[in-house]
């Protein structure tokens, strides 16, 4: 199997990162494989907390006189399925949007 470019790929190994030079992605691998589980976890938290920031952003540009409660359900509702904001949180997202 390839990946456009010739190289081949494998199924685990990370999905190129098409707008990245083969040896900048070579030292950004061997940095990951570096990092201790919890480092990772850091990365992943903290990446997690960017996408939630930009999310709540949005939110608050789309619903300037929202009350925080509401913010915060409509962040959520971007993350949990609409059955479960119905049942744990008495938001509907199919009435009352993201």
């Amino acid at each position: 199997m390839t990946t456009g470019d010739g190289r081949g790929s494998h199924p685990n190994r990370m999905p190129e990162l098409n707008d990245t030079r083969p040896e900048i992605e070579a030292i950004l691998l061997a940095g990951y494989r570096a990092m201790s589980p919890q480092q990772k976890m850091e990365r992943v938290r903290a990446m997690t907390r960017a996408v939630q920031e930009v999310a709540m952003f949005d939110i608050r540009r789309r619903h300037p006189d929202a009350p925080e409660r509401e913010l915060s359900l409509r962040l959520a509702s971007r993350w949990l399925d609409a059955a479960t904001m119905r049942k744990v949180f008495g938001w509907d997202p199919d009435r009352e949007g993201y």
